[in-house]
């Protein structure tokens, strides 16, 4: 059989529940490839182990940082923030093989041709505001206000920059420079933690959340960038979309209180293309 290109995020494997099903998480083919959108887990460590056991098992494995691991949290005996903290992970997955938004992008030979799968950091700005806001700091009073803040407000450092959304802006300049350099007939999966426009947050309960979920800076590239999909997580709301003819796939498992509303233990694996045959 040929590889496919399968996708999971958010798994959250400091939950006993999520470790059972990463358990369970294989290939269907010897030359599958596997991309994971971010928030393995929060303790370094944990990050580690699990990337290493994926890529023991799939031909490859592509990760996109989400914001827990981004988090300098108490429990963790890596101490390091923001910038370092990312280095330091893109470090480690390049010991153990993994592929990172810093590394050439690979592509993939899909059943309908070659796709350039292009995993990208990019954060958030606090461009998509709370209701009522026009401003970021009417929309972080707003959420405030309601109760419904971001953790990553107190363990996502932002250093050496003054603030997560300046790090954002730096990052979506640098990746869209990478995204201009492909071939101006290359298509893309691109992958990404946080959803690249703001119409999939719209199902969220609380839309206060929706400021620390991407940035307006991106509303295009889908289409842009020649996109077959656009592959993100996150929003703990697992489903398949379309914008402007692209496919949108959110692929997390999210937390147990969160699956287990849905039935059973799921199948956290989503096919994102088939391979050439």
């Amino acid at each position: 059989m040929p590889g496919s290109l399968f996708a999971v995020s958010d798994l959250h494997v400091s939950y006993a529940d999520n470790r059972e099903i990463l358990g369970r998480i294989a290939p269907h083919a010897d030359d599958d490839w596997l991309v994971v959108a971010g928030d393995v887990g929060e303790i370094f460590a944990d990050i580690e182990r699990t990337l290493r056991l994926l890529k023991s098992r799939f031909r490859e494995v592509i990760w996109s940082p989400g914001n827990h691991e981004l988090w300098t949290h108490a429990r963790d005996p890596v101490r390091l923030r923001g910038v370092r903290r990312y280095e330091a992970l893109v470090d480690m997955c390049r010991e153990h093989g993994v592929r990172t938004p810093e590394d050439e992008y690979p592509v993939f030979d899909s059943a309908d041709g070659p796709v350039t799968v292009a995993p990208l950091f990019l954060l958030y700005d606090y461009s998509f505001r709370a209701p009522g806001a026009t401003t970021k700091a009417e929309s972080l009073r707003i959420a405030y206000e309601s109760g419904v803040v971001c953790t990553d407000e107190q363990l996502l450092h932002p250093d050496p920059y003054p603030d997560r959304d300046s790090w954002c802006r730096a990052r979506v300049a640098a990746t869209r420079r990478r995204l201009e350099a492909l071939p101006p007939d290359a298509v893309t999966v691109l992958v990404n933690h946080w959803p690249l426009l703001r119409a999939p947050t719209d199902p969220l309960w609380y839309p206060e959340f929706a400021q620390w979920c991407g940035t307006e800076l991106t509303a295009d590239w889908h289409t842009r960038f020649r996109a077959v999909a656009a592959v993100y997580g996150h929003l703990h709301i697992p489903r398949t979309t379309h914008y402007d003819g692209v496919r949108f796939e959110e692929v997390s498992l999210g937390y147990p209180r969160e699956w287990r509303r849905r039935g059973a233990a799921p199948d956290p694996l989503r096919l994102i293309l088939k391979g050439q045959p």
